[in-house]
Formats: C-alpha cells, sequence, structure tokens
C-alpha cells in the first residue's frame, strides 16, 4: 500500500466514521484511499465547517472528529474550529494536506509553516515526513486527543510522502489510558472542608459531563443534598430536574444562582476550566474556600487558588471522598427557596401580548423538545439566554462553545449532531453567526440530515451593542441588513416559517422539532 492507504487503514482501526473537509489536489491520494475504505468522506463548503463538524461529533461521542483540508487556505480555514475544540476539550484529529517536501524549504505556491501555526491550538501536532511513521502518527493523534483533558491534535501530510509504498500495517487501538487515584490526604481534607461546610455548594464544569463524571456527580449529590450549579459547558452534568440543581451561574432573574455561590462557604468545582466562567466574577475577593476536583492540577489565578486539590478521574475523585469516614450532609433549606424562583423564571411561558424575545421562546422550545434532544448554541446575544435560562436535563443535550466562544458553529455543529445521535437536533443561532456557515444546510440536505435550525433575528450584533449601551450608552459598528431568509432556506430545499404571534411559533416548534426533516424558525426580536 501507499502512505495514504495506511493513513486510512489506520483512521478505520480507530473507529472513524466520518472525515469532514473540503478536497484539495494535494490530498489526491487520500481522498482515493477514503473512497475505497469504509470511511465516508463528506464534502463541506467551507473548511471552518469541516472543524465545527470534528468539533461536535467529538463532544457527543467521546471519540475524536476527523477533518481534512488541504495546505494553505484551507489550512489556515480550519484553524478556528481547530482552536474551538482545543478550548472546549473536544477529541478532534485534524489532518492537513501539503506540498512535496522538495519545495518546502524555499517560498513556494501557497508554503506556509502549517504546524507552526496549529502548534499553539493543539495538544500535538507533527509532520508525517516519512511513510513508516503513519501508523505511529496516527495513533498518537487519537491517544493525545481523547486522553484527559481531551483536546485537537494535527497531522501534516505532504503529497510526495502520501504517494510512497510502505509495507507497514496500523497499530491496534488501544483502551484509553486512564488517569491515577486520587491521594488519599488530599481526598480526607476535601472531605473534611465539605464537612465542615455550612453552605457547601458544587461547580460543575466541562468535565463533569463526561458520562462517568455525570453519574457519579448525580449519586454525589443525592448523598450528600449539596446543591449545583454549573458553567455554561456544564449543562446537564446534573439534571435541572433535580432538586439539587441551580441551573447555571447566571440563572435567575434577580441573580439567585449568582446569590448561592455568593453566601457558599466551600465551592466544590467539579471538572472546571477557568476559561469557561473567568472565576473572578463568582469570586471576586479571592476569598472564598474551594476545593479543586479534575483531571489536572488548578490554573494559578489569583481569583481560583484552591486551598485542596484533588488529582484525579473526576469520577474517581468524588467516590472517594463518598467513601470516606466523613460525613456530608448538607441541609437543604439554605437553597431551596432560589432553586423555586429560578425554575418559576426559567418555566414562565410568554404572555400573548409580549414582543418575541430569545428567553420567552425558550420554554416553548423546552416543551417541544425531548430531554435527550440536543440544543446546539451559536454565539451571541441568545446564547446567554440559552446559557442561563434552558433547563438540560442530560449531559452533552446543550451544546454551547464557551471557551473560545466562535460564532457560526451551530449550523455545522447540528449536521454532526444528525449523524452521530439519534435524538432530534435543534441549531440556535443568531442572524449574525447563521450567515456565516449558512451554507452548510446545502451539506445537510446533502447528507439527508434532519433539524431545525431556530434563527433569532434582530439585525444586530446585539450582544456587542448590548455592551456598548452599558459601557457608553449607545453602540456603534454593530448594525446589519440581511436577505429574506424563509426564501433563503427554501432555496436550499428546506421548509421555513416565520410565525407571527406567539401561539403561531408555539404550533409551529412542536411540529417541526420532533420531524426528522430540515427546517427553519425565524423569530425576529428586533
Amino acid at each position: 500500500m501507499n502512505a495514504a492507504d495506511l493513513l486510512v487503514e489506520s483512521l478505520e482501526v480507530e473507529g472513524v466514521e466520518y472525515v469532514f473537509g473540503l478536497p484539495g489536489e494535494e490530498l489526491e491520494d487520500i481522498l482515493f484511499s477514503l473512497r475505497d475504505s469504509t470511511i465516508e468522506f463528506v464534502p463541506v463548503r467551507h473548511e471552518q465547517g469541516a472543524a465545527f463538524m470534528a468539533d461536535v461529533h467529538g463532544r457527543l461521542t467521546g471519540d475524536a472528529g476527523v477533518c481534512l483540508s488541504t495546505l494553505g487556505p484551507g489550512a489556515t480555514n480550519l484553524l478556528t474550529g481547530v482552536a474551538d475544540a482545543h478550548l472546549d476539550k473536544s477529541p478532534v484529529v485534524a489532518i492537513t494536506g501539503q506540498g512535496g517536501l522538495e519545495r518546502l524549504h524555499k517560498e513556494s505556491h501557497q508554503n506556509l509553516d502549517v504546524v507552526g501555526l496549529f502548534e499553539p491550538i493543539t495538544k500535538w501536532n507533527t509532520q508525517i515526513s516519512d511513510p513508516e511513521i503513519v501508523n505511529e502518527s496516527v495513533r498518537k493523534a487519537f491517544k493525545l486527543a481523547e486522553h484527559e483533558k481531551p483536546g485537537a491534535t494535527h497531522l501534516e501530510f505532504p503529497e510526495d510522502i502520501a504517494a510512497e509504498e510502505t509495507d507497514r500495517r496500523p497499530l491496534p487501538s488501544r483502551n484509553r489510558v486512564r488517569r491515577p487515584s486520587p491521594d488519599d490526604k488530599a481526598v480526607e481534607r476535601a472531605a473534611a472542608l465539605l464537612a465542615d461546610a455550612d453552605r457547601p455548594i458544587v461547580l460543575a464544569g466541562n468535565g463533569g459531563i463526561r458520562t462517568r463524571s455525570s453519574e457519579r456527580l448525580r449519586s454525589f449529590v443525592d448523598e450528600t443534598n449539596i446543591p449545583v450549579v454549573a458553567t455554561y459547558m456544564g449543562k446537564g452534568a446534573v439534571s435541572d430536574a433535580d432538586e439539587h440543581s441551580l441551573l447555571t451561574l447566571d440563572s435567575g432573574g434577580d441573580e439567585q444562582a449568582a446569590s448561592a455561590i455568593e453566601r457558599a462557604d466551600v465551592v466544590l468545582a467539579v471538572g472546571y476550566d477557568i476559561a469557561e466562567h473567568d472565576p473572578e466574577n463568582w469570586n471576586p475577593a479571592g476569598e472564598k474556600r474551594v476545593i479543586h476536583l479534575d483531571f489536572e492540577p488548578a490554573e494559578v489565578y489569583e481569583h481560583y487558588n484552591p486551598q485542596v486539590e484533588v488529582v484525579s478521574d473526576v469520577s474517581a475523585g468524588l467516590r472517594a471522598i463518598q467513601q470516606t469516614d466523613v460525613t456530608i450532609d448538607t441541609d437543604t433549606e439554605w437553597y431551596a427557596d432560589l432553586r423555586e424562583s429560578i425554575l418559576a423564571d426559567v418555566t414562565r411561558r410568554p404572555d400573548p401580548g409580549e414582543d418575541f424575545s430569545v428567553r420567552r421562546t425558550l420554554p416553548l422550545l423546552r416543551e417541544a423538545m425531548a430531554d435527550d434532544d440536543v440544543l446546539l448554541s451559536d454565539t451571541g446575544s441568545h446564547k446567554m439566554a440559552i446559557a442561563q435560562n434552558f433547563p438540560t436535563y442530560d449531559p452533552n443535550t446543550c451544546i454551547i462553545s464557551n471557551g473560545l466562544a466562535t460564532m457560526g458553529i451551530s449550523v455545522p455543529g447540528a449536521v454532526a449532531a444528525d449523524l452521530a445521535v439519534d435524538s432530534n437536533v435543534v441549531a440556535a443561532t443568531g442572524d449574525g453567526g447563521f450567515l456565516m456557515n449558512a451554507a452548510e444546510i446545502e451539506t445537510a440536505t446533502r447528507l439527508g440530515c434532519g433539524f431545525t435550525i431556530l434563527l433569532f433575528t434582530d439585525d444586530d450584533y446585539g450582544l456587542i451593542s448590548e455592551k456598548q449601551e452599558n459601557h457608553r450608552g449607545e453602540h456603534t459598528g454593530t448594525r446589519l441588513t440581511n436577505p429574506e431568509f424563509t426564501a433563503f432556506a427554501e432555496s436550499f430545499g428546506i421548509e421555513a416559517h416565520r410565525p407571527e404571534s406567539w401561539a403561531e411559533l408555539d404550533e409551529v416548534l412542536e411540529t417541526v422539532v420532533p420531524r426528522d426533516e430540515m427546517a427553519l424558525v425565524e423569530v425576529p426580536v428586533v
């Protein structure tokens, strides 16, 4: 076989089902090897969309998503989605083509230092400079991408190397490396702090939504009665139907969740990255007693300086705390009223005379979706409303980009989600983010995907306008014009709706969300 065949066979051994990407002449050998494999190559309309698809595939399945581009502009277009995966701790393997080795030492057509470009946004990357190292390079890329904490890796594959013959064979895929058990003394100190606290609280972060972590966390809060607030990326770690859930850090019309963490005397941060939510917002004086439980040690930061760090598999750490001789039993009275108030706020249906808004749309959407349906949120003002007000019942059923907070992720992400899960999928987006990658609707229809695009329109980069208004009392540089979105959607052959009343919107959502068909629903929130 040639090196491209070996690369593709190695992907097969890793269990890859889809490779999302754009074709390029330097990828010729890879593309024909993919054609003859069990892997489906999915041509997309922009490399950023391919990277977002790989990103969301990785978050939903735990298995590395794979994206592919050619050299030069193809590789640079891939960067944003790969960086998103890197900061959102999503396993992704990015593969980029490259020109022949004989011209890379000099200035030449589309020649960039792609390995250098990807180095800051990946856990590891390399150029495959010899056909004999293909199998090891692929195995390492997947091993590191999927190892806690997950992230992105990158392989550059020059076209002349891809065509060379080799007698190597793929390395077998292995079970993932597990973190060691937690340190006994750290566990004992953590348990003692929690037992001594009057108002302990759990802060559930991105690391809390892994399947094993979530199951153990739910058991832990059930046993200890400690309340839970989540980051935007920790939504669903504990079900918002659970009596211990206070939704996210910013939930509640009167900031009830923030009040809870302000009143708490010990914070158990589970799988929390400070990139998800700046701890200065919930620990402004830096005096809060914090227990850090995560796969890696805590970042050094004035506002996040834990008294105890339990570094291990999150599930193992929680189990170890539960198994100590210390009794942890929290009085629920201090937060029960806060939870009741938060739920009353987020579940209130709109009054008939109210103007359309994202917040009041969410109760209608929640009712139209099953508990295990998947909502993907783009970035913008609507993301804030979804993060704070959309009850989430299972891990990875509300996907929010919050490490890099990238616009344009929801439509391509919904393509990947629809391919990865059996549940219904909704892509929530604003008009700004939607048009960044709306061309991927064509990819979706070509693949036979079925999901709902919920499009909030205000002809503005609304979140930026809001921040400018708060700072200066006015805004500039944010206004947009838009096409007729229903006609735009119909041009792709999908149905489109623009309801004019809450009753009509309610009926439309109840109709289209449960169906396995493409649809766009525009909600003007001007």
